[in-house]
């Protein structure tokens, strides 16, 4: 994996979506002073993901990854971080229900501050600017000294990170993730949606089954996994000099690590197999996800696959497509055949998101909650045909009431979008609309799981 690598060698390659930052020696100066920080993540963690992507890879858990489209310097504080990680539990509740299978929980979030962007430039009244590539780079406003790509800005995030780290942590493991505070998990608002009392239904039926096992001798006390729960973070790897800085040799194997998160993942954008980006990951040891879009060709694909993950280890490499509603049976089949065909080991996720962005009539950049369903269906359907493993979903959510994308059961329309919308790039679901969206996919993870039975009734 790291024949002729060291965490620079991407230098000497092109990086898409670099920033042009204007002082190149106070860029030089804060890489320098990062890399002298602690690490945000540990190697024993990443390589913990690993081994549950690994079980996701082999049909024996399901991989949930959601979060900020781009986390904020502005909306950092405690509730919106324990609100979305409230979500991201109700819905890893739903589809345990329905799949029987555990659920790999990976969160946007802790790192989350860069975007890509698809022109270099923003124009507004006449006025041309740098495009806005996340608080990590420059500000949202549109002002000229605002949109000046600022290094300092790179300390601040790793801060954020380490803060929003700290309190998921304590979330995990200190007690609020314990199932038998499920009913404590609703949202004030979704309580009150159609979701809210499903939810309530299916934690009812936690309770009851907690109380049986207690009964049983199975209580919290003496069985961790009532009472925390395993968490992980992850983010684009996109600034590289940032994730250079935050790269460690782990003294245990020997390998190195990206301790900014978990996991990264490449971009549509910059999956270039010559580029800087898939230099950089090839030579970490992190599972690693890899945006897969309609410009994707097999063997270009098949050709990342072997430098990204040479030995082929299962858990090493998701593949996160994105391709849009209308388009899965289009694209998907092709590259589906083209790695089964090479026995590559992988994780397919969907990302039922980027593929369905639209402008609004008011002017409002959002998202259809019922194309983005469609395209999770037809990611389903298109790997049941193909004999294959629907394995996660990757999306944009955030735990509080934003309308940001239409429909769903709260009927949001392109009238009342104006209401709550905060996002900083993209528009995320909010917690109702996220947790509609796991019931949704509970029917299809519900339906693979009757097929399968039948299959392995039918063959005995």
């Amino acid at each position: 994996m790291t024949r002729n690598w060291s965490p620079d060698t991407w230098r000497s390659r092109p990086a898409a979506q670099a920033p042009e930052y204007p002082d190149a020696e106070a860029l030089a100066r804060i890489e320098a002073e990062l890399h002298r920080y602690p690490p945000l993540v540990f190697a024993g963690e990443a390589r913990n993901l690993r081994a549950r992507l690994r079980d996701v890879a082999e049909g024996k858990a399901f991989l949930l990854q959601g979060g900020d489209c781009a986390e904020s310097f502005a909306e950092f504080n405690a509730d919106t971080i324990r609100d979305s990680f409230r979500v991201l539990l109700q819905m890893s509740v739903v589809l345990t229900f329905a799949a029987a299978l555990p659920v790999v929980k990976v969160a946007r979030l802790a790192g989350q501050f860069a975007k890509p962007r698809t022109t270099p430039t923003e124009v507004r009244g006449g006025v041309e600017l740098p495009a806005y590539r996340g608080d990590i780079v420059n500000g949202i406003e549109f002002d000229a000294a605002a949109r000046v790509p600022d290094p300092q800005r790179q300390i601040r995030a790793y801060t954020q990170s380490a803060g929003t780290l700290n309190l998921l942590r304590a979330f995990a493991t200190g007690g609020y993730a314990d199932l038998r505070r499920v009913h404590r998990w609703n949202l004030g608002f979704v309580e009150r949606s159609p979701v809210g009392e499903r939810f309530r239904d299916i934690a009812d039926r936690t309770t009851e089954a907690i109380a049986f096992m207690e009964a049983c001798g199975v209580d919290s006390e003496n069985f961790a996994g009532l009472r925390e729960t395993e968490f992980f973070t992850s983010h684009e790897a996109l600034l590289l000099g940032y994730e250079q800085a935050l790269t460690r040799v782990d003294s245990t194997s020997g390998d190195w690590y990206d301790t900014s998160a978990h996991m990264l993942w490449i971009g549509d954008r910059t999956r270039d197999p010559e580029g800087a980006h898939i230099e950089f990951l090839r030579g970490v040891a992190n599972p690693i996800g890899l945006k897969v879009g309609p410009s994707a060709k097999p063997d270009e694909l098949l050709r990342v696959l072997e430098i990204l993950n040479p030995r082929n280890e299962a858990g090493r490499l998701t593949l996160i497509t994105r391709f849009g509603t209308g388009n899965v049976q289009r694209y998907l089949p092709a590259l589906l055949r083209a790695v089964e065909a090479e026995g590559r080991n992988v994780v397919w996720a969907c990302d039922p998101m980027h593929g369905n962005t639209v402008v609004s009539e008011n002017g409002y950049k959002t998202r259809a909650f019922e194309r983005i369903v469609g395209e999770v269906r037809d990611f389903f359907d298109v790997h049941r045909a193909e004999g294959t493993r629907a394995g996660g979903l990757h999306f944009e959510m955030t735990g509080q009431d934003v309308t940001e994308c239409l429909g769903g059961a709260q009927e949001i329309t392109e009238a009342t979008l104006s209401d709550r919308y905060h996002t900083h790039c993209d528009p995320r679901l909010n917690a109702s609309q996220s947790l509609e969206l796991a019931f949704q996919i509970a029917e299809s993870l519900r339906s693979l799981r009757s097929t399968l039975a039948a299959d392995v009734a039918e063959a005995s």
